[in-house]
C-alpha cells in the first residue's frame, strides 16, 4: 500500500489527456459528421479571424524582449511590488502586464521564456502563469463588447472588472499559498544589490542577453516560428473543444448549451451566454445577474484556455488543480465585483474611456475580422505601456514605504 502513488495531473500530462480526448472525438465525429464539421468550422473561423492576428505580434514581441534582456531590466524596477505582493521575481511584472493586455496564451508564453532561461523555478512558473491568466482585451472589447453585446461601454466595464477580479484572485492565491519552503528565486549577486538602480538594470540586461546568446536574425526567425507554432496549438484546442461542446449538447439535451460552452471554451461560451440571455442589440436585457454570469465565465476562461496555457508550460510540470483553483477564484471575484461595480463603472466610462470601435462594427458579428483586430493592436500596446507605468509607480511607492520604515526603525 505504501508503494502506491497517485499521479497528479500536471502540464506534462496534457498530451496523454489530449490523446484520449482525440480518440473519443474521432468516434463521435464518425457518428455525427455533419454537426461536428460545422462546429469545427466555427472554432476555426474564431481562431483565424480573432486569436491569430491578435496574439501573433504579442508572442513575437515577448520572446524578443525577453531574449534581449529588456524584461529583466524592467524587472529590477518592478521587483519591489512583485516580491512583496505576489512573492515572485521582478521579471514577472512584464509577464503580468503581458497577460493582462494580450491574454492568457501570451502570458503563458512569457512565463515559458522566463522558465526556459532559468529566471524562475517550476513552482514560481505555476504561480506566475495562474496570476497572469487573463482574457485578451480584444476578446472583451471587440468580441464580447462590440460584436456580442453591441456596446463598447459594456466591453470596457467587463474589462475593468476582469482585471480587478484577476488581481484580487492572484493576491488571494498568494496569501493562501504562503511563502515557498523548498524552492527559492534566482539568487541576485551581492554587488548588484548595492549598485545604483541604472547599474543594476544594465547588469540584469547584460546577463540575460548573455544567457540567451542569439543574434538578431536568428532571434527574429525563431520568434516568428515559435509564435506560429504556439498559435497552431491554440487553434487545435479551439477547434477540438468546439466539437466537444457540440457533442456534449447533442448527447445530453438537458445540459444548457451556454453552461457547457462557458465551462469548456471562453469565446464560444461568451457567444452562447449573450445569445441566450440578450435581446437583439440590447445588452441590458441580460440583467445584472446575466452580466455577472458572463463576467464569471470570462474569469474562469474555460478548460480549453487552461489546457492551452498548461501545454505551453509542460516543461515546468505545473499541477492542473491549483491552476484551475485560481481560475475559479477569478470567476467568483468577477461575479461578485460585477454585482457591486457594474453601475458605477458604466457611469464612469462616459467621461473617462473612449470607444475602441465605431457603431458600424457593432451592426453584425460578420464584420469581426483580422483587419479589425490589427487596427486595435496599437491601442493595446499603449494600454500595456500604461499598465507597466502603473506597476512601476506602485513599485516605487512600495520601495519608498520600505525605506521610510527602515529609516524610522
Amino acid at each position: 500500500m505504501n508503494n502506491f502513488k497517485i499521479r497528479r495531473f500536471t502540464s506534462a500530462s496534457v498530451p496523454f489527456l489530449s490523446g484520449a480526448v482525440a480518440i473519443v472525438l474521432a468516434i463521435a465525429i464518425i457518428l455525427s459528421p455533419e454537426s461536428s464539421f460545422q462546429a469545427s468550422l466555427q472554432g476555426l473561423k474564431l481562431w483565424w479571424t480573432l486569436v491569430f492576428p491578435a496574439l501573433l505580434p504579442f508572442l513575437m514581441l515577448s520572446e524578443m524582449l525577453t531574449a534581449t534582456g529588456f524584461v529583466h531590466g524592467l524587472g529590477v524596477l518592478l521587483e519591489p511590488v512583485m516580491t512583496r505582493i505576489f512573492r515572485l521575481p521582478g521579471a514577472g511584472g512584464w509577464t503580468l502586464a503581458l497577460g493582462m493586455t494580450a491574454g492568457f496564451p501570451a502570458g503563458a508564453g512569457g512565463v515559458q521564456l522566463l522558465h526556459k532561461q532559468g529566471s524562475i523555478t517550476d513552482k514560481e512558473a505555476g504561480r506566475l502563469a495562474s496570476i497572469a491568466h487573463f482574457a485578451s482585451p480584444v476578446t472583451l472589447l471587440i468580441v464580447v463588447g462590440v460584436a456580442f453585446l453591441h456596446s463598447p461601454a459594456a466591453g470596457y466595464t467587463l474589462l475593468a472588472i476582469h482585471w480587478i477580479s484577476g488581481l484580487a484572485a492572484g493576491v488571494t492565491a498568494t496569501l493562501l499559498t504562503g511563502r515557498p519552503k523548498t524552492e527559492a528565486p534566482v539568487v541576485v549577486p551581492s554587488q548588484r544589490k548595492t549598485a545604483s538602480l541604472p547599474r543594476r538594470m544594465h547588469q540584469a540586461v547584460t546577463e540575460a542577453r548573455a544567457r540567451d546568446g542569439r543574434g538578431f536574425g536568428k532571434l527574429l526567425g525563431e520568434s516568428v516560428s515559435t509564435a506560429v507554432q504556439s498559435l497552431m496549438v491554440i487553434g487545435g484546442y479551439m477547434i477540438m473543444f468546439a466539437v466537444v461542446i457540440n457533442i456534449a449538447t447533442s448527447l445530453v439535451p438537458q445540459l444548457p448549451p451556454a453552461l457547457a460552452a462557458s465551462f469548456l471554451e471562453i469565446h464560444l461560451g461568451a457567444n452562447a451566454l449573450t445569445s441566450e440571455l440578450t435581446a437583439p442589440h440590447d445588452f441590458s436585457s441580460m440583467g445584472i445577474t446575466g452580466l455577472a454570469l458572463l463576467s464569471a465565465a470570462l474569469g474562469w476562461s474555460g478548460i480549453c484556455g487552461q489546457l492551452q496555457a498548461l501545454t505551453l508550460l509542460k516543461r515546468a510540470k505545473i499541477s492542473f488543480l491549483p491552476y484551475a483553483a485560481v481560475r475559479l477564484l477569478h470567476g467568483v471575484f468577477a461575479f461578485a465585483f460585477t454585482l457591486l461595480l457594474w453601475t458605477p463603472l458604466m457611469n464612469l466610462r462616459e467621461t473617462v474611456l473612449p470607444a475602441v470601435a465605431g457603431p458600424e462594427v457593432a451592426e453584425s458579428t460578420a464584420t469581426l475580422g483580422a483587419l479589425n483586430v490589427w487596427n486595435v493592436v496599437p491601442q493595446l500596446l499603449g494600454l500595456q505601456s500604461l499598465l507597466l507605468l502603473v506597476i512601476i509607480a506602485l513599485s516605487a511607492a512600495v520601495s519608498a514605504v520600505t525605506w521610510l520604515r527602515r529609516l524610522n526603525g
